[in-house]
């Protein structure tokens, strides 16, 4: 049994920038507006050229698991995450900016209204990695 959902349609990034947190408390985003305490996270602190970061990052995915890189483009990335049980998909997308040294992240459910903190949980294990390849 499945429960994947359709690939929402406003993924990848525009002018710069990933798109806003839907409404619902099953995504973050460190773009979202800082005092969005609901969908504010962090941005992922990652000191390095683009191309080293984005290698950096497919690894982190990797050793988090369950995880298909959907999209790759220079300083983009887009991995579609399978929960065990159910089959349900989260998205996370990761926009590298070198000039400011991290990582812009965004990552939610495609279905379901609570998430349980998934999302969240999933991008600071995501910090975790990333930060212990010593960034």
């Amino acid at each position: 049994m499945s429960l994947s959902g359709r690939q929402p349609s406003d993924l990848g990034m525009k002018g710069g920038r990933l798109a806003p947190p839907k409404p619902k408390p099953n995504n973050v985003s460190s773009q979202a507006d800082s005092s969005d305490r609901a969908h504010y996270v962090e941005p992922i602190a990652f000191r390095a050229s683009t191309a080293e970061a984005m290698a950096a990052a497919k690894r982190a995915i990797e050793t988090i698991g369950r995880a298909t890189i959907a999209r790759e483009e220079p300083a983009y990335l887009h991995a579609e995450f399978r929960s065990k049980l159910l089959g349900f998909v989260d998205d996370l997308e990761l926009l590298h900016d070198e000039k400011a040294g991290v990582f812009h992240v965004r990552s939610g459910a495609r279905l379901g209204y609570s998430d349980f903190g998934v999302n969240r949980g999933r991008v600071e294990a995501l910090r975790a990695l990333l930060q212990a390849r010593g960034s």
